[in-house]
């Protein structure tokens, strides 16, 4: 029998169990290492499982920020300069990448902290994760204020893309598997995934057929 939990139950839970439970539900995510800098080039990078598609023309993709205060130097310096990186995290910096979690001063650089390398690179503003296989350069947008939580979207535009070439797919397809790219669940659990199948464009009437051949 499954166990059946209202609404009433998930407000009288301890709040450990129920932040591991609700943040859990949602399934697997995308997880990123966001590089930010402030005006004084003071570099600063965090760990989201907040990141998502919003658009492919132009191309947006959302971050979600949790409550201010306490201050956020990643929210921070991205209203400050218009400018942050999305790195991919993979299994040779998956501990210093959960590590930047950690709440450091401002003064100290998780950079610095985590053993990860800042990398400026194209002209581009913020810092890339050197180690990240798949980086993603960002320009501020827009910014929506979500009152029902007092939480805050960022949309950003992708403005530079660095990627291995042999994760690209003649189509355009990304193979995130061959860039060794991660995924998590919950807030600390992190995952390797198994691709099953591509299939094709799915229309009324019209068979669906592996792309993989399979």
């Amino acid at each position: 029998m499954p166990l059946s939990i209202n609404s009433l139950a998930i407000a009288e839970m301890e709040k450990q169990y129920r932040v591991h439970l609700i943040n859990s539900l949602g399934g697997f995510k995308s997880v990123v290492l966001v590089g930010t800098a402030d005006a004084q080039r003071n570099t600063n990078v965090a760990i989201f499982s907040s990141v998502f598609h919003i658009g492919a023309n132009p191309p947006y993709v959302g971050l979600v920020f949790r409550p201010t205060p306490p201050e956020r130097d990643t929210y921070n310096n991205i209203l400050e300069t218009g400018f942050y990186t999305l790195n991919h995290l993979n299994e040779s910096i998956l501990t210093q990448a959960h590590q930047t979690s950690a709440r450091y001063d401002k003064h100290i650089s998780e950079f610095d902290a985590t053993g990860l390398t800042a990398e400026f690179k194209s002209d581009f503003f913020a810092p890339f994760v050197a180690e990240s296989h798949i980086q993603i350069g960002q320009a501020f947008r827009e910014k929506i204020d979500i009152a029902i939580n007092n939480t805050t979207l960022i949309i950003g535009e992708i403005v530079q893309l660095f990627v291995p070439e042999n994760a690209i797919q003649p189509d355009g397809f990304l193979d995130l598997e061959q860039a060794n790219t991660l995924t998590c669940s919950g807030l600390d659990s992190y995952h390797k995934t198994v691709q099953l199948d591509r299939f094709s464009y799915a229309k009324p009437g019209l068979e669906i057929t592996s792309l993989l051949g399979r």
